[in-house]
């Protein structure tokens, strides 16, 4: 598997965003990082086996523990991908948006239909 497939892969899963969230503001052993979760350690450690796998985290011991890191050269590619599309979108709705202002009528004023004719005889 190429390594951006690899990386969609990992945040298709909730459990490894919420992971990737909590690491956002700083660094935490895999303790802490289990602790919200309703499920087993060894079900924590592989999400985070996949994020390891998926350059979006680094590991390392500090003595008896260890301690998770976010990557954020890992996400570059991804975020690379998106912003190419987000960049195609933007530029298309752009052209949709001059298309649109073309084809307006020259004198936008409403014109009374024969409904405002009926109102103001009753």
């Amino acid at each position: 598997m190429d390594s951006l497939s690899q990386t969609f892969s990992a945040l298709a899963d909730p459990t490894r965003r919420a992971i990737l969230a909590r690491l956002a503001s700083g660094g935490a052993t895999v303790g802490e990082l289990a602790e919200p979760f309703d499920m087993s350690l060894p079900a924590v450690s592989r999400h985070l086996k996949v994020l390891t796998e998926a350059g979006l985290i680094e590991r390392h011991t500090e003595a008896q523990w260890r301690r998770c890191e976010l990557r954020g050269e890992g996400l570059r590619a991804a975020a690379d991908w998106i912003d190419h599309y987000r960049k195609f979108w933007e530029a298309s709705f752009d052209r949709l948006d001059a298309f649109l202002k073309s084809t307006e009528p020259d004198d936008p004023k409403p014109t009374k239909g024969k409904s405002d004719a009926r109102r103001k005889a009753r």
